[in-house]
């Protein structure tokens, strides 16, 4: 199998808490991106929405346009009132090549919230998972028919975040609903990412590579911590810096079909993780996991 490896400008600024790396242009983030040996990024807060500007400024530095994160509301909206709300955003995704659109439910959910623990999440009743379900199959159905496939990002902090849940996910909506799975959300949840992987490798299309620094995490779970400040204490880091078990995962992944992205996603406050180092740590692991694991990077 055949795989990318790119990664989120979250490494060097960060869309839930704008404040790191805040004076950070996109330049530095997407040169220092290519240095690091990724051929593609992720959307994130710097970034111009509108193809005609974004899609030179990518070209210029060789680099690919793999996805962006969508805040998706379908508890409170219609299946309409949703296509509609992601209409632009779609049709960014759609006229710069990329395939799949990192897609969360956002109603209630508190990883924005310095304030909340992560325990105060919003979870769901049965009735609403066949509702969410029905309607996030039809949405899927949509961006799919425009040629981008929604990659579900279970979070922290939100109604999709267990291992559990997951099951869920797949359980109450159609093969049209992709699953982004997330090393370093599911290992904070309790879960398993070797496991996950193979109960829903079918649907799964995105993948998320973030470490977990255990000791940070356990003190984060101990204390009852708000996920930012998780994040800002460290929890969260790139590949092969952690305890996820990536050499265990890959063999699993490199069996697969899986042909799309390894995105690293490791959020840490940059003026304590220096963006560059990280990323080039980041991408150099990935890639000797892939070699161990006979993945080929395209």
């Amino acid at each position: 199998m055949s795989v990318r490896i790119g990664i989120n400008p979250l490494t060097w600024t960060n869309d839930d808490l704008p404040s790191l790396g805040a004076d950070t242009p996109l330049e530095v983030c997407l040169s220092e991106g290519k240095q690091a040996g990724y051929s593609g990024f992720e959307l994130g807060n710097k970034f111009p929405r509108q193809a005609e500007t974004l899609g030179p400024i990518l070209n210029n530095h060789g680099l690919a346009l793999i996805s962006g994160w969508f805040s998706g509301r379908l508890l409170e909206h219609s299946v309409e009132e949703e296509i509609a709300a992601i209409e632009d955003h779609l049709a960014l995704l759609e006229a710069l090549g990329a395939t799949v659109m990192v897609y969360c439910e956002v109603t209630g959910c508190i990883h924005g919230d310095q304030t909340a623990p992560v325990s105060h999440r919003p979870v769901m009743t049965q009735k609403q998972w066949q509702e969410f379900g029905s309607k996030l199959t039809a949405l899927a159905e949509y961006t799919k028919s425009r040629g981008v496939q929604i990659a579900y990002h279970h979070h922290m902090g939100t109604v999709i975040q267990t291992e559990q849940e997951i099951d869920l996910l797949i359980e109450n909506t159609g093969s049209a609903v992709g699953l982004l799975l997330d090393t370093g959300h599911l290992t904070y949840a309790g879960g398993d990412p070797v496991k996950v992987f193979n109960k829903h490798s079918d649907r799964i299309n995105h993948i998320h590579c973030k470490d977990v620094r255990s000791h940070v995490l356990d003190d984060a779970l101990n204390r009852n911590l708000s996920f930012l400040d998780a994040v800002l204490n460290g929890v969260f880091t790139v590949p092969g810096d952690g305890s996820v078990d990536y050499p265990a995962l890959f063999p699993h992944v490199s069996q697969s079909d899986y042909q799309g992205w390894l995105v690293v996603e490791a959020e840490q406050d940059p003026v304590i993780a220096h963006p560059l180092t990280y990323a080039t740590m980041g991408a150099e692991n990935l890639k000797n996991y892939c070699q161990q694991a006979g993945l080929n990077i395209v």
